[in-house]
């Protein structure tokens, strides 16, 4: 579990607005994820992917998803893989935050940061997920994979942007695989991998996208925040 100082100083941040990803960096939802992907299969008799090949297409919108899983399919295919992924997701067990979650978004909102989510949940998942969390109060605005092009086109973070009146220089993307830090770059902004998601066995994948920083507890971002004012040459 992180530390952080909750009364860090971050007068000298050029970061106003912090846009989160959501599976992998605030939601633990992988064990969910993939206990949903192999009923989903397993109803339909295709064949099982790895759960690698599973975790690498988390964060991405679940058409392309399940495209990129079971390449050649009819259409047909892939319309009732998503409704039996669908079904399953709805009728399995909450997933949990991560540990530092709420507290570490308490702590940035009281310092005046602007918060957001970019997702590849689709509305209605990410709304559930607010009720189950009591998260929704914390950000102040939100894009899912049903509203605009999945990651990692940029267009999220461009009507966030938009919508919250900050420039890219002054916003820092947070994610936990490279869909999310390709998108930030696509964007013009900076990024921020968390090391516990998804690709927690594979940071070097993360690396090669250049984040700003690899965090390997939500709560060193508040920290972080305070000792990084600068981007590298800026």
């Amino acid at each position: 579990m992180g530390s952080y100082t909750e009364d860090a100083s971050y007068k000298d941040t050029p970061y106003t607005l912090l846009i989160f990803d959501w599976d992998g960096t605030l939601m633990d939802s992988e064990a969910k994820i993939l206990d949903v992907c192999h009923a989903t299969v397993d109803d339909l008799g295709l064949p099982r992917p790895s759960d690698a090949s599973i975790r690498d297409v988390i964060g991405l919108a679940l058409p392309i998803s399940v495209r990129t899983l079971f390449p050649g399919q009819e259409d047909s295919v892939y319309d009732q893989t998503m409704a039996r992924y669908r079904h399953h997701f709805n009728n399995v067990r909450s997933s949990e935050v991560f540990p530092d979650v709420p507290e570490t978004l308490r702590t940035l909102q009281k310092n005046g940061f602007v918060m957001a989510v970019a997702t590849g949940k689709t509305r209605d998942g990410l709304e559930r997920d607010f009720l189950s969390t009591g998260l929704r109060e914390m950000f102040q605005a939100t894009r899912c994979a049903d509203e605009a092009p999945s990651k990692p086109h940029p267009r999220m973070l461009h009507e966030l942007m938009t919508e919250l009146m900050v420039e890219p220089e002054a916003t820092l993307m947070i994610g936990d695989s490279v869909h999310d830090l390709e998108m930030a770059r696509n964007a013009g902004v900076e990024a921020i991998a968390v090391t516990y998601g998804v690709l927690h066995d594979r940071t070097t994948h993360l690396l090669q996208y250049k984040p700003r920083a690899c965090l390997d507890a939500f709560g060193d971002l508040v920290d972080w925040l305070a000792c990084h004012p600068q981007p590298p040459g800026k």
